[in-house]
């Protein structure tokens, strides 16, 4: 039977006997643990030393229960009950790892320390003895123990729990913040045309809600009597070969026409020698989009009606909201790629205008402005968008897998690989995450060797470790 089918069989009579050690009491209790240790212990009239198996003679997990040959006719190693018992590797105990050499008795043995309980109890014994169930206690050498936590492992138990290192090295950490929002106007590129004085549309352009309008374009006739008698004043003045005062009541008619704001065209033409307009033509007044309008023709438009609302859509804003936990990885400038979900694929490329002083205490987010260019008027006001913002330091930072970090919450470690089988804990302040990685502002230097798989493992093994040391020196202390 191989290892593994003794180490099962082991465990189902040890599950039986302690299911029927509770249900029978104190003396079945007794029992179950004779039970346990007659499984562990020697078969009856077999000597301490007669192999109970045999081993391939690479270690390999080949076991056979009669002696046996490889194919190469090397003998199987025998393995003894003693060795079979020990929870430490058969590996270690034939050929314990190259580290440094260990402490010898004078007889060329190596010095033990103390003993610690078999199933990793906080137990430990100056002398050989052995527990309730009958199990040795496990030898600890001078040297395998360290005041610094450190662990030493056999090169056979490294591969088998997949003990994985790499060295920390100066890397570029790419951190993104992504984050959703929607397309808006910029407010700085929107107008509005109302009238200033009460007015009547004589006739509307072919101008609708939505059209592309450019600078200049007519969009409505309109008469006004008060800007019809301020018109008729100034030409008036203009006419006039009176002197000094008279020219400066002049300035003063023009500037009420520009109160009243008359188009500039018609001013120009007034000077020019032209009559009294009596329908004057409003144009637009930049290149745009039609939101709004609201004139309609032959309709009376009071002061402050607003008959168009023109926007330049070529440059939009982009407000989107972020996690108030990334704010302190933002600023005004940044780069941002948005990707509007009507254009999918497309990348539109912008940077942060404003960070908005508040944060919503609903969603506990905080608002963004990122200006957009908008050439080709693709993107809408009120379109959804995704925003990607690219927070990563632009110079290299030394950086370890995030795998490497072992993190309580209070405590940050990674185990450092100190060479021959030793890894030692080392206590690490962390940094900006990204990429799978994680930056290390302190403990650990350019090129050590870090643990970044199985190294929860090796943390056990280390802290068991520690705990039994911290026993077995408070028992010498007394």
């Amino acid at each position: 039977m191989s290892r593994a089918g003794l180490a099962c069989a082991a465990a189902a009579a040890v599950i039986a006997a302690a299911a029927g050690a509770l249900s029978g009491g104190a003396g079945h209790l007794t029992h179950a643990r004779d039970i346990v240790a007659a499984l562990v212990s020697p078969a009856a009239g077999q000597s301490a030393d007669e192999p109970i198996y045999y081993q391939d003679p690479d270690g390999k997990p080949v076991y056979s229960p009669t002696p046996k040959t490889t194919a190469d006719g090397r003998a199987f190693r025998a393995v003894p009950p003693a060795a079979d018992l020990n929870f430490d590797d058969v590996e270690e105990a034939a050929a314990p790892a190259a580290a440094a050499p260990a402490p010898m008795t004078a007889g060329g043995e190596r010095k033990i320390k103390y003993y610690r309980n078999p199933m990793g109890l906080a137990d430990t014994s100056p002398v050989q003895k052995k527990d309730s169930m009958g199990m040795n206690y496990i030898p600890v050498y001078e040297g395998e123990d360290s005041d610094d936590g450190s662990v030493s492992l056999s090169p056979q138990k490294i591969q088998r729990t997949g003990v994985k290192s790499e060295r920390a090295a100066m890397r570029l950490i790419r951190t993104t913040i992504r984050a959703p929002g929607a397309i808006q106007l910029d407010e700085r590129r929107v107008s509005v045309i109302a009238m200033r004085s009460e007015s009547f549309i004589q006739n509307v352009a072919n101008v609708t809600t939505g059209s592309k309008v450019g600078k200049g374009e007519p969009l409505m006739q309109v008469y006004s009597p008060t800007i019809s008698s301020a018109a008729a004043e100034y030409v008036a003045t203009i006419n006039s070969k009176t002197t000094g005062g008279i020219a400066s009541y002049g300035r003063g008619s023009r500037q009420r026409l520009v109160n009243l704001d008359v188009p500039e065209a018609a001013i120009a033409a007034m000077e020019k020698g032209g009559p009294v307009p009596t329908v004057l033509q409003w144009s637009a007044p930049r290149d745009g989009i039609v939101l709004e309008r609201n004139a309609i023709e032959g309709a009376r438009a009071n002061p402050g009606d607003v008959l168009f609302r023109i926007a330049d859509i070529s440059q939009v804003w982009a407000l989107v909201d972020v996690a108030e936990r990334d704010l302190g990885a933002l600023s005004v400038g940044q780069a941002v790629s948005v990707r509007a979900r009507g254009y999918p694929g497309r990348v539109f490329e912008g940077r942060v205008s404003v960070i908005y002083p508040q944060v919503n205490r609903d969603t506990r987010t905080a608002r963004l402005r990122i200006e957009l260019p908008n050439p080709d008027m693709a993107l809408l006001p009120e379109m959804y968008l995704d925003a990607e913002i690219d927070t990563g330091n632009p110079q290299p930072v030394l950086a370890v897998p995030d795998s490497a970090v072992l993190d309580s919450g209070e405590r940050q470690v990674v185990l450092v690989q100190q060479g021959e089988g030793r890894f030692a804990p080392r206590d690490v302040k962390l940094g900006h995450r990204g990429g799978g990685y994680v930056e290390l502002r302190s403990g650990v230097s350019d090129g050590e060797a870090v643990v970044v798989s199985a190294n929860f493992l090796i943390d056990a093994e280390s802290n068991l470790k520690a705990a039994l040391k911290s026993f077995s020196d408070a028992g010498a202390a007394k």
